[in-house]
């Protein structure tokens, strides 16, 4: 929660349809959900989040400012994310990213996530299908 204003800053960077802070803080709040940031020299540099339901959980959020792009900052906070996940009882993750997004698609496909569909026009501005994905114990 002390982390919200620099969240929301970072993705207002990044999104063309930002989470605002209130929607990061009602996440949050929630018993279900499990936020982790990760910080560089004290700086924001990403965030990750899913929600929990029973040995599921969606990963709803994983992002990192631009500055700290490819040094390895969103693999850490997964594996984190997943670790603490399975803590949690959780067997099974899912997600949803764009299907043009190379990059984000290498990362989860390195950790040990696969396509299993597609949902047509899930992203809006630019519109977009999102490919969606799971990563099974």
């Amino acid at each position: 929660m002390e982390d919200l204003d620099e969240v929301a800053e970072v993705e207002k960077s990044i999104f063309s349809q930002p989470w605002s802070k209130k929607g990061f803080a009602d996440a949050i709040g929630q018993e279900a959900a499990l936020y982790l940031t990760a910080r560089v020299n004290g700086r924001l540099a990403g965030y990750c989040g899913l929600l929990q339901s029973l040995d599921e959980a969606d990963i709803t959020n994983v992002a990192v400012a631009e500055v700290f792009r490819n040094q390895g900052v969103a693999s850490a906070m997964l594996n984190e994310l997943i670790r603490c996940g399975q803590e949690r009882g959780i067997l099974n993750f899912t997600l949803e990213v764009r299907a043009k997004n190379a990059a984000a698609l290498h990362l989860y496909e390195k950790l040990g996530f696969v396509s299993v569909g597609i949902r047509p026009g899930f992203y809006e501005k630019p519109r977009e299908d999102a490919v969606i994905m799971w990563k099974y114990s």
